[in-house]
């Protein structure tokens, strides 16, 4: 009763403590992966920015995209990886609320941008003789500002909501950052309603942009099945594949961890998950859309090839 009658005013991460002898090998696997995260990312933003071939609404969601993942996994990656190698595995409630809304935003940011993207793809396929003048810069602009609003405007109110709770001991958060779900636990009284509210919000903005996907790619691959042409075909499909991946690896993982039921959470599978689209996805996406994409990899050598001539010629 001592405890309860103190609010906390940090928190202590477990994180992967009960595996100690494991510690330095994830250390040493998250930080290749978060260096190639962001060195994949930056890569797939720079090669667009320099190609003026580049410089289409597919790719510029892509960009988009790529400055997503730097945020998304830069909020989480650093202090996991201190907590890997140190004693020190404290937050304060202030920076937990900082963390846990920067993931927020970033997350449902990306929700919102697959689906405009796979908008983009619903447009060039199905309606390719309006599509240049449907997807200008302007309607880019507005799906881009829009998906960046409401992670903005949820991300904010949800960190809101769960801080607005008193949190009295213990406070030890058995994850290695601040999610929703393991926070909620450390609650004092009853969370019940806040469980709800934050599973409806997981509904509404994780799967909303989902169905929304999904009946684009119903009308896709309608559209596709009916093209004469084998290679057009088989363009037309290629143009989505990356796109469906990256989808099914984050949509996936985002599913499995809010929308099950809470009776079948496991804390060391929910520590794996968080891992996989934490880091894991944001590590794949350039190279899932690098390798599957010919404009892409031609425009990587062309940037190359650039910087090699013009530091020969210096």
């Amino acid at each position: 009763m001592g405890n309860r009658s103190s609010p906390v005013s940090e928190f202590i991460f477990d994180g992967f403590s009960g595996l100690p002898h494991l510690q330095i090998l994830l250390f040493v696997v998250v930080l290749f992966m978060y260096t190639m995260s962001l060195a994949g990312n930056a890569t797939i933003t720079a090669v667009i920015k320099l190609n003026p071939a580049l410089h289409t609404p597919m790719y510029f969601f892509l960009m988009n995209l790529s400055l997503l993942e730097i945020c998304y996994t830069t909020a989480i990656v650093p202090k996991m990886l201190m907590s890997l190698v140190s004693e020190n595995r404290r937050i304060s409630l202030w920076g937990c609320a900082t963390q846990m809304c920067f993931f927020a935003v970033f997350g449902i940011t990306e929700c919102c941008l697959l689906a405009a993207m796979a908008y983009d793809r619903y447009m060039a396929i199905c309606k390719p003789l309006r599509y240049t003048v449907i997807m200008n810069r302007g309607v880019c602009a507005q799906l881009s500002v829009a998906s960046w609003s409401v992670g903005v405007i949820v991300g904010l109110g949800q960190t809101s909501y769960v801080f607005s709770l008193t949190y009295c001991g213990p406070n030890r958060i058995n994850h290695f950052f601040c999610d929703i779900p393991p926070l909620l636990t450390l609650a004092c009284g009853d969370t019940s309603m806040n469980v709800i509210v934050v599973y409806m919000l997981a509904v509404l903005f994780i799967t909303t942009p989902f169905l929304l996907i999904l009946a684009s790619y119903i009308f896709i691959i309608t559209s596709i099945l009916r093209m004469p042409s084998a290679e057009g075909r088989h363009k037309a499909f290629s143009t989505c594949s990356s796109h469906l991946i990256v989808v099914s690896l984050f949509y996936g993982s985002a599913i499995v961890t809010y929308l099950r039921p809470k009776s079948s959470y496991s804390t060391n599978g929910d520590k794996l998950l968080a891992l996989f689209y934490t880091v894991v996805t944001s590590m794949l996406n350039p190279i899932i859309y690098s390798l599957r994409n010919k404009e892409v990899k031609e425009a990587l050598k062309r940037t190359v090839s650039s910087g090699l001539c013009s530091v020969k010629i210096k």
